[in-house]
């Protein structure tokens, strides 16, 4: 546990010398309590140097790649939103989409040789120096031979002793989100601990590289008939925990603008295609790609979507889909009683809340960015309004929903990059309506009920444990919380204990480490 706050100390203590303080505050000023800690963590006997010639956000923009996988991805989806942080910092960030430093070839020929052994490693030809590095693998082109057929292909790796190294940073986290939670009784309703748990459990899928395999080859079945979009192949022999082989890409990336209008191709097709395809995959599928930032989406040479990276998927079950597409069509047909109605149903606001008074709060968010262009509005002002309606009528943080509001935000953000006067409604309003209109289609419910009916009948004698499972899984979605049966919730709530004895017994022990840190950093 003394190790969790030696971490958790370093981390902090780098974010303090990196002046974040100072570019958090032209955002959103923080807490006092928080600049307090942050001046604290701040203060050194020895002056340093090494951030003297850069800007803010430059020295920012260091740190955060100086402290390691979480921090980066954070970085990530805040390259994608110049409009909250400002375009300088958000440049800055994008240097941590793809251009980390490299681990050496020959350790990368190492890991492939011990994944796959040595003979489909001799059949690799042509391994390339890495071409791409982020925060958790990097990737090299090569080729293989595919029965008789040389063919180019991208082998992803992983970073040496990456699981451990986040796993270490993600365990201070913890750490942190329980004193915040103990110390700062309303941010209780945020579930800092839960969503910074699932954060845990979610990257350590993505680094096992056999299942962001299996999400790619599920997401190409899923879109495998939409037009204009693109799932590169797997190579399964290639294949193992800390090897990914697929096909390479010949494309553009996305966030090269000028490089795709001299190319003739065209750039605002290309932003409304992005927000549709993610919508359909949402909440026609319930399966989508949940880190789409600009290092992830390229243009091949058909003029197709590509998406590389699929280690952060999310899902939706079949009510959580239908609630997405009433609520984002309830804000498109400006009814507001209705999306207030849908929230209720849905179990997203306690069922003692003024439905009339959440649908006049929900107005007030709607009206104001009604029929704009994405240039014309406000993140920042949008996410405070956002913020203070939950706190007003008691949202609970949805946990299962996170990656989903995540990555609209990040879709959204790529999209302002490419077109600035996307309109998100009128984008939005025939992929929600299509799919509205199907789900009701009488076909469609008459084969979906028979589809359910034949499970249930095969199923019959597990009825009543089904129907405990049910009641937990529509407990779970009404309030955000772990389900209780899984294995998740039981290292939860060992991790709660764990970090509640330490804190009960510790607190005198933190002040001496603080102290000691100013001597020893």
């Amino acid at each position: 546990m003394f190790k969790k706050i030696i971490i958790l100390f370093k981390l902090a203590r780098k974010i303090a010398l990196s002046d974040a303080l100072k570019i958090i505050s032209k955002i959103q000023k923080p807490p006092t309590i928080i600049s307090f800690f942050f001046s604290i963590f701040s203060f050194s006997f020895k002056k340093e140097n090494k951030f003297q010639n850069l800007s803010d956000e430059e020295k920012l923009c260091t740190s955060i790649q100086n402290m390691g996988t979480t921090f980066i991805k954070l970085g990530q989806f805040l390259a994608t939103r110049p409009d909250i942080i400002g375009e300088n910092l958000s440049n800055q960030l994008e240097k941590l989409q793809d251009k980390l430093p490299p681990f050496p070839l020959e350790k990368s020929k190492f890991i492939i040789k011990k994944n796959l052994g040595e003979n489909l490693y001799n059949s690799i030809i042509n391994i390339s120096e890495p071409i791409a590095a982020a925060s958790i693998a990097q990737v090299h082109k090569a080729q293989i031979n595919e029965q008789g057929t040389i063919k180019d292909v991208a082998i992803k790796i992983l970073r040496p002793d990456i699981k451990k190294i986040f796993n270490e940073e993600i365990d201070a986290l913890l750490m942190l989100a329980y004193l915040v939670e103990s110390l700062i009784k309303k941010t209780k309703r945020l579930k800092l601990v839960e969503v910074v748990f699932l954060l845990k459990e979610i990257t350590n899928h993505e680094m096992d590289l056999r299942f962001e395999a299996a999400a790619a080859n599920e997401y190409s079945e899923n879109t495998k008939n939409d037009s204009g979009f693109h799932v590169p192949k797997i190579y399964w022999n290639y294949t193992s925990e800390e090897v990914l082989t697929l096909d390479w890409i010949d494309g553009i990336s996305i966030r090269e603008t000028e490089e795709l209008k001299n190319r003739k191709i065209n750039t605002k097709n290309i932003a409304s295609d992005l927000i549709q395809h993610f919508l359909r995959h949402a909440v026609r599928d319930g399966f989508f790609h949940a880190d789409m930032h600009q290092g992830n989406l390229f243009i091949n040479n058909s003029g197709q979507i590509v998406p590389i990276d699929f280690g952060i998927m999310g899902r939706l079950d079949k009510l959580n889909k239908k609630y997405l597409a009433e609520i984002l069509y309830g804000f498109i047909k400006r009814d507001y009683k209705k999306v207030a109605e849908v929230h209720m149903i849905a179990g997203l606001v306690p069922q003692n809340v003024n439905v009339a008074e959440l649908s006049q709060a929900l107005r007030s968010i709607g009206e104001p960015i009604f029929g704009q262009s994405v240039k014309d509005i406000s993140g920042a002002r949008l996410l405070k309004q956002l913020f203070d309606i939950t706190e007003k009528f008691n949202m609970q943080t949805q946990p299962q929903l996170l990656l989903l509001q995540k990555t609209m935000v990040v879709v959204e953000g790529v999209a302002r990059k490419l077109n600035s006067d996307t309109n998100i409604w009128e984008t939005s309003k025939p992929v929600l309506e299509q799919w509205l209109k199907e789900t009701k289609d009488p076909i469609i419910n008459f084969t979906e009920t028979i589809k359910d009916s034949t499970e249930i009948l095969k199923r019959l004698p597990e009825l009543p444990k089904i129907m405990d499972k049910a009641n937990q899984a529509l407990t779970f979605m009404a309030s955000g919380q772990i389900p209780q049966n899984s294995n998740s919730y039981s290292a939860l709530n060992e991790k709660k204990l764990e970090m509640k004895s330490f804190r009960n017994q510790s607190i005198v022990g933190l002040l001496l480490l603080v102290f000691l840190g100013f001597i020893v950093f």
